[in-house]
């Protein structure tokens, strides 16, 4: 069996629309509560909690309980595999970009578009 690598994980963790959308609510809040993330969602509170799972298990989010409340917020590093992998990426893409301009500027030497 293939043992999921980190990036992946959080690939896997994002890549359900409803869940991304509870990632980036939790994100964009200093911290939140099932509840708080239930209101107007749209989703069952069980299925919100649901997806915190798996984002926990992910690594993205961290969770505060705090008497019959649990409050959740971004970890701060949940996303760096995934930053590391479009790093990586992002290099060999430029790479090929300047690669591709200098042919271009080879076929047409006159074009002063670059």
């Amino acid at each position: 069996m293939i043992e999921a690598t980190p990036v992946s994980v959080v690939m896997r963790a994002l890549a359900d629309p409803t869940r991304r959308a509870v990632f980036e609510r939790v994100a964009g809040a200093e911290e939140i509560t099932v509840a708080e993330l239930t209101r107007g969602s749209g989703v069952t509170q069980g299925a919100i909690s649901q997806h915190l799972k798996s984002l926990k298990q992910a690594g993205l989010v961290i969770e505060r309980p705090e008497g019959r409340k649990v409050y959740y917020r971004a970890q701060p590093d949940g996303l760096e595999p995934l930053a590391d992998w479009m790093k990586h990426y992002s290099i060999f893409w430029r790479d090929n970009f300047d690669k591709l301009r200098a042919v271009l500027k080879d076929i047409d030497p006159e074009d002063t578009s670059s």
